[in-house]
């Protein structure tokens, strides 16, 4: 049994009704666990005409004045997922003082590469224009993922051509965070992904990491350590990815955790499950160091560390930002 089933089990059993919820799914078992009382969560806004073109907003309840904006995109190999599952997400974010945009985008078979991204990129267009109504400061616009979702993030990060329908840029974006995304991954071996991208013709221009450029926006990319992830793997992914925005000078932080897998790292985001590994710290740290929160708790650096919190746009200069750092 691994860490996190077990850890997920133990915690089942200090709460009533746990026979009810191991029978439940385990999403659904870690957003019963999970505490929203931080957070104001309006539900079920359209940000497109059809029906899986609707998002849910988590808004701190503490914060005054505007926060920044995380949109975030669940995983499911493109084939599945509800944003009512990640909900657990919403309310992690929202603990730490951000306006969390949690949407669903349209998947296949009803859609395929790039339809999917078309909706990511409209989705993050709503928060730009909308998120203000709902505590959120537009100048300091997140996009993040998990799994399928970080390839979602990623796009809309790195290929100009999604957000340009929009009349929005990448450099429109505060930062984008990735969790063991998959960034380069032809020839595509999971058969229940081939037809998404048309394989065997899948095009080039389907892959993030063929998207670098030298205007990125700053990335922070976390995985498990590499052989924990079954899934995605995390050298040729997010290590490639990272080695390739470090070639075009652009600020990344790459992070490998001990003690997760594929999926139980975004499940680390929960408040039952933070013992397994300091994945919202990590993502906190990222937000607040580019949105530069005077309430953010800062670690101790270098005095060039101190004035990249001042100038993001700088950080690509500074080693400290452009760091590869595994956690056990």
């Amino acid at each position: 049994m691994t860490i996190a089933r077990t850890a997920l089990f133990s915690l089942l059993a200090m709460i009533p009704l746990a026979a009810g919820l191991v029978a439940c799914s385990p999403l659904t078992a870690i957003n019963a666990m999970s505490s929203g009382s931080a957070s104001r969560v309006t539900p079920d806004i359209a940000y497109g005409p059809l029906p899986r073109q609707k998002l849910d907003v988590y808004a701190p309840k503490n914060h005054a004045g505007p926060v920044p904006v995380v949109v975030f995109f669940y995983g499911g190999n493109w084939v599945s997922g509800e944003r009512k599952d990640y909900a657990f997400v919403g309310h992690a974010l929202a603990s730490r003082g951000y306006l969390a945009v949690i949407a669903d985008y349209r998947l296949y078979p009803d859609v395929h590469y790039p339809e999917i991204l078309q909706d990511a990129a409209r989705a993050v267009a709503w928060a730009s224009v909308e998120a203000g109504r709902y505590g959120g400061d537009t100048t300091h616009l997140f996009v993040m993922g998990h799994s399928a979702g970080a390839y979602n993030a990623a796009m809309v990060a790195l290929d100009p051509g999604l957000l340009a329908r929009h009349g929005m840029r990448p450099q429109d974006l505060s930062g984008w965070i990735g969790l063991a995304g998959p960034y380069d991954f032809l020839p595509i071996e999971n058969p229940t992904t081939r037809p998404v991208f048309f394989f065997p013709e899948t095009p080039a221009s389907s892959q993030p990491i063929n998207h670098v450029t030298a205007d990125a926006p700053p990335a922070l990319l976390i995985a498990p350590q590499p052989g924990k992830d079954k899934l995605v793997d995390p050298q040729r992914n997010t290590g490639g990815l990272a080695t390739a925005l470090r070639a075009q000078q652009r600020p990344v932080t790459e992070i490998y955790l001990d003690g997760v897998s594929h999926t139980t790292l975004v499940a680390s985001l929960a408040s039952p499950l933070r013992m397994l590994a300091p994945t919202l710290d990590r993502v906190s740290a990222f937000i607040d160091q580019l949105s530069r929160l005077p309430a953010a708790k800062e670690p101790q650096d270098t005095a060039d560390a101190q004035q990249q919190r001042q100038n993001p746009g700088q950080a690509a200069a500074n080693p400290a930002f452009n760091v590869k750092t595994p956690i056990r």
